[in-house]
């Protein structure tokens, strides 16, 4: 509350914490208004640059009318604030509720807004963001699991099986190292929008990175081969009213996949110290999460090796 109020708002002493574990996310009640969402940063993770970079990206999205939630700014225009040692943003609170994507209809207009967002971020380029590669998501989360965390009894066959992972994601990456990345949400899944007068409003940009334009759109689909070809047929009927869909893409699917299912356990393992983690995350860390891990990558394997999925 002393950190809103520093920024010229008046608390009525009603904090509620939201889900949030990268960073702390509290919902702040102010006098006579609606309640404002603050999100504090997690220390070391983004510099100053990457963290303004991420917030102009919003800012030109909404700009050009785009349901983008945001960062609130003072009257110097200025939308990332310091109090107690700590860096924080102030957002409006946005009401709405998670998106149905087994509705062809909402993935159609899903894939309208995707394309109108993907149309403006192509026309620059991130200076400081990240760029989605294989070794950050990759090479550096296994090299962290195999050295510090995967327990003796599961470790050769983790050493194997990543090996032939990491070489398989390599191969397929540098064929595709000619793809066009572009400026992306970078974690578009469901619960980073929230559906609101049967449109979605895309929240927390925190992982804003350059990447291919599948990024943003192979979390939405879900369900065996038929009904992902489906969703995805929806989706690109809308995505491409605005920009053009580019189909090689779709054999980055797998690929970006895995990356994210390995980047995501060396992400809870760098975090382990934290101790909001093992108290959110107690299946981490244990022989039967380490067993499931490799079956899931063993399955990651196999699906690289299939066809990918074909756009209409």
């Amino acid at each position: 509350m002393d950190a809103v109020e520093s920024c010229s708002y008046l608390c009525d002493c009603r904090t509620f914490a939201l889900n949030s574990y990268e960073n702390r996310v509290y919902q702040v009640g102010i006098e006579d208004k609606d309640p404002l969402i603050v999100k504090f940063y997690r220390p070391g993770r983004w510099t100053d640059a990457q963290i303004l970079e991420e917030h102009a990206f919003c800012f030109e999205l909404v700009e050009h009318e785009l349901p983008v939630v945001a960062p609130l700014t003072n009257a110097q225009e200025e939308s990332l604030f310091h109090f107690g040692g700590f860096r924080f943003a102030i957002y409006p609170r946005q009401g709405g509720h998670a998106p149905e994507f087994d509705n062809l209809d909402n993935l159609l207009i899903m894939g309208r807004t995707l394309g109108r967002m993907h149309a403006i971020a192509a026309t620059r380029t991130f200076d400081h963001r990240p760029r989605l590669d294989c070794k950050s998501f990759g090479h550096d989360s296994v090299a962290l699991i195999s050295d510090a965390f995967i327990i003796p009894e599961y470790k050769a066959n983790y050493d194997a099986l990543t090996s032939d992972l990491l070489q398989s994601l390599d191969e397929l990456l540098d064929i595709f190292d000619s793809t066009p990345f572009i400026r992306t949400h970078g974690d578009c899944h469901a619960g980073n929008v929230l559906w609101r007068g049967d449109a979605p409003h895309f929240v927390d940009f925190d992982d804003a990175r350059t990447a291919p334009a599948i990024q943003d759109i192979w979390m939405m689909l879900s369900g065996d081969r038929a009904r992902q070809t489906a969703q995805l047929a929806e989706i690109m009927e809308g995505y491409n009213e605005f920009y053009d869909f580019r189909p090689g893409e779709l054999q980055l699917v797998e690929a970006l996949r895995t990356l994210r299912i390995l980047h995501h356990c060396a992400w809870l393992a760098r975090r382990w110290d934290d101790p909001a983690f093992p108290h959110h995350f107690p299946w981490f860390n244990t022989t039967r999460y380490w067993g499931e891990h490799i079956l899931q990558l063993r399955e990651q394997m196999a699906a690289l090796n299939e066809l990918p999925l074909e756009s209409c």
